[in-house]
């Protein structure tokens, strides 16, 4: 399990326990929820949704109660796929995507969170524009000084192969958000998912910025407040592996100094 810490206030009110729809197959979820425009403490909200006219997973559950009972829940969402991201939340205490993570996986009520230690924009929305600005600290394009050729850049398929288990990340911010070390230094500390993306560039055969993207990398918070604690690889939703990574990139600068 990922340790969850509340995103807002140390206060968490009880909040509305909505009326339960008829029906026989009933699941319990309770929700976190808050506004910046109410101006009052954050809340758990209780629902129950009929599984029988649900579909399988949390997402599904989560529109279901935003269509049928309350239209005031905000979340984020997008392809249903585990693609895109948008749907990221902390869910029985361990941060997924809503549209992977299955109900029957989860004993008891549904308890869901937005991701932890973000600012939150309402309910389950985390705001994530200095992870977003991280993303682009590290300059995540490809970098040449020879000429371009005609047709494209080319590279042998081990080459490419070494891009597997890198270039599938997509941003979620489950992984950061799982990082203690980024929970205290996130300011400074550009986190797992960042240095995911900055190794994916400097291992493509391609690219012609290697150095740069060292020295951009070079600072004691930047890169170095990686501790190996090992949730990114725990919490990441496409079984990547953030942490090996890192030590990767740590080995480039000691080779570099050689």
């Amino acid at each position: 399990m990922v340790a969850f810490s509340l995103p807002q206030n140390s206060k968490v009110d009880t909040g509305k326990a909505w009326p339960k729809p008829e029906g026989g197959s009933l699941r319990e979820f309770r929700i976190y929820r808050w506004s910046p425009d109410d101006h009052q403490n954050p809340r758990i909200d209780t629902y129950h949704v009929d599984m029988k006219s649900c579909g399988p997973m949390v997402l599904d559950a989560l529109i279901k109660i935003k269509n049928e009972q309350d239209a005031t829940l905000t979340f984020r969402r997008s392809c249903r796929e585990g693609i895109c991201g948008s749907c990221a939340m902390n869910i029985d205490g361990t941060n997924t995507l809503a549209c992977l993570k299955s109900i029957d996986d989860v004993k008891g009520p549904v308890k869901i969170y937005p991701l932890p230690h973000m600012p939150v924009v309402k309910d389950l929305v985390p705001d994530l524009t200095r992870f977003y600005a991280q993303h682009r600290s590290i300059e995540p394009w490809l970098k040449t000084s020879t000429p371009t050729p005609q047709a494209e850049w080319k590279q042998s398929r081990p080459d490419r192969a070494k891009l597997d288990g890198l270039y599938e990340c997509i941003l979620c911010a489950c992984c950061s958000t799982s990082c203690p070390s980024y929970w205290w230094n996130g300011d400074r500390y550009l986190g797992p998912a960042v240095l995911l993306q900055a190794y994916r560039w400097l291992i493509d055969s391609r690219d012609e910025g290697t150095g740069e993207r060292l020295d951009n990398l070079e600072d004691p918070f930047r890169l170095y407040r990686c501790h190996t604690i090992m949730n990114c690889a725990k919490a990441c939703p496409k079984h990547l592996n953030p942490a090996k990574a890192i030590a990767e990139i740590k080995k480039m600068m000691v080779e570099r100094r050689l």
